[in-house]
């Protein structure tokens, strides 16, 4: 067991058996009474955001999280098929797991992998990824520079907005973690 003053920015906190990661901490010592650790909590799985204060000495249970990359291989059933690029080990990750990075994903991308005792906690894909548009409307003559958006289905299924000019077969860029067309790619 560890105390207090062994968190961290990035290390894992087991709590009421959740897993928590340490976004911020600030060790804090009043004029008067004791000390005492305040510190934002992140929900590794839910994603959910929360503060929380010790006292100074509280034992806390830190968690091992292993980061590796996977590269994407197929997918099986309710599972994605992932291999470590370095023993060239299969894992596969249940869909539930994998969560909103699916919609983002192609074969043979590399994604980090968090793992907790053999167990993957989630599926964390580049800030943008580089898609295809494969169906859009096409775009009507006049509509070039104004700033309305039209649906676009991209390679992997997935529904976006993009600018009214774009047109099937043109690649784009796109945030993965909030959806957004971030630009077009030659």
């Amino acid at each position: 067991m560890a105390t207090t003053a062994d968190i961290r920015n990035g290390i894992v906190l087991n709590i009421d058996g959740q897993l928590w990661n340490v976004v911020d901490f600030q060790h804090v010592k009043p004029g008067k009474g004791g000390a005492f650790v305040r510190t934002k909590l992140k929900n590794v799985v839910t994603g959910k955001v929360v503060d929380r204060t010790y006292n100074a000495g509280t034992k806390v249970d830190i968690e091992n999280v292993d980061r590796r990359d996977y590269q994407f291989l197929y997918r099986d059933g309710d599972d994605f098929v992932f291999m470590d690029t370095s023993t060239y080990e299969q894992l596969p990750v249940p869909v539930a797991t994998v969560g909103t990075a699916a919609n983002y994903l192609l074969e043979n991308q590399t994604a980090t992998i968090a793992m907790n005792n053999g167990n993957p906690l989630y599926v964390e894909l580049p800030a943008s990824v580089v898609l295809e548009v494969t169906y859009t409307e096409p775009g009507l003559q006049g509509d070039r520079s104004s700033a309305g958006t039209k649906p676009a289905t991209l390679e992997t299924g997935t529904e976006i907005q993009v600018p009214l000019f774009l047109e099937t077969g043109t690649k784009v860029k796109v945030d993965t973690r909030t959806g957004d067309y971030l630009g077009r790619v030659s």
